[in-house]
């Protein structure tokens, strides 16, 4: 069994900065993608960005240039540095990790999410 431990939520100002964090533990287990999304009030869940084991991102226009993801393979952990926050930015932030199952099929663990607010 996979778990998800997010942090890293708050709230800022406009302009400002955060960094939130996701560690996976249990046993037994390769972790392909990891990713982060993200959920606004009224709105769908949203694509934030994705990175692979190998380090290839990818990033949503609307947060491209602001934020930055990253991960630590020997943490199993994946981070999300963002950047020159804006009101918009505000949702609540689910990290996502792509467990593998097999060399082709994996399953999808969520965390709990993590409230991001951006207001002054």
């Amino acid at each position: 069994q996979v778990q998800l431990v997010e942090s890293g939520g708050d709230l800022v100002q406009p302009g400002g900065s955060l960094r939130l964090s996701c560690a996976a533990s249990g046993s037994g287990f390769s972790i392909g993608v990891m990713g982060w999304y993200r959920q606004a009030p009224g709105k769908q869940r949203e694509l934030v960005a994705t990175i692979t084991s190998g380090g290839n991102t990818n990033i949503a226009d609307s947060v491209k240039g602001r934020f930055t993801i990253s991960r630590d393979n020997a943490k199993n952990t994946v981070y999300l540095q963002m950047n020159s926050l804006k009101p918009e930015d505000t949702a609540v932030y689910y990290c996502n990790v792509r467990v593998l199952t097999s060399r082709i099929t994996y399953r999808e663990v969520w965390g709990q999410g993590t409230l991001v607010t951006v207001s002054s």
